[in-house]
């Protein structure tokens, strides 16, 4: 891949907003601490001296490190979300179609940035495996959401109801499976070998996408 496309994830999503308490220093230690490592590899006094706070400001906001994990996972969520519109918006603007391919091509930059730790929601559902487990759960509701904004996407394009549903079933599974491909081959180019199959699904699907001149095609762009 031509290094000129090689971007690190902060010069792609940008910084999240600066902590300015006791709480949000520990959060961000947290978010960072457990993307890198995981969550069983890293300690709750680790997280305290990377936030330079004190173990009484600690216990103050969390009961323990389980609700520190959960805190961590929504505000990567937070982050994750505005980062991933603005990138996207940057590449198609307002268009609903261009938008969902151009979510591919943030994910191509993503997956070849020298700081890519895989994602951290694919992350946390397999380190804590049980539905029931609120860290889960947190990791969970983000997929969740962002495969109805998929459907919101189709809806916008001009599908109906129940094509809007099965167009964002089938665009997430491929989204996913990209992610999958990226992190366990370390395929660089994960969300390359996906393309051709979204293109058809969006032209399959999406009404909007059928009218445009630049309309995807199995041919790539």
């Amino acid at each position: 891949m031509p290094s000129a496309r090689t971007k690190s994830v902060t010069e792609l999503f940008g910084l999240p907003e600066a902590p300015k308490t006791g709480r949000e220093r520990l959060v961000a230690a947290a978010v960072e601490l457990f993307y890198r490592n995981g969550f069983g590899a890293v300690g709750i006094d680790q997280v305290i001296a990377t936030a330079g706070v004190t173990k009484t400001t600690f216990y103050k906001h969390f009961e323990g490190k389980g609700d520190l994990m959960v805190a961590a996972v929504h505000r990567r969520e937070e982050w994750e979300s505005q980062a991933w519109d603005c990138a996207v918006r940057k590449v198609a603007g307002d268009d609903p179609v261009r938008q969902l391919l151009a979510m591919l091509e943030v994910m191509d930059l993503w997956f070849n940035a020298p700081d890519f730790h895989g994602c951290m929601f694919v992350n946390t559902a397999v380190e804590f495996p049980n539905p029931h487990d609120p860290v889960h759960q947190a990791a969970a509701k983000y997929k969740q959401r962002t495969r109805d904004h998929f459907r919101d996407l189709a809806r916008a394009a001009g599908a109906g109801a129940k094509a809007a549903e099965t167009f964002a079933d089938c665009f997430a599974a491929l989204v996913e499976g990209a992610l999958v491909l990226r992190q366990t081959q370390g395929r660089n180019d994960a969300a390359r070998v996906v393309r051709p199959a979204a293109e058809q699904l969006v032209a399959a699907y999406l009404p909007k996408a059928a009218e445009r001149p630049d309309r995807p095609s199995a041919d790539g762009p």
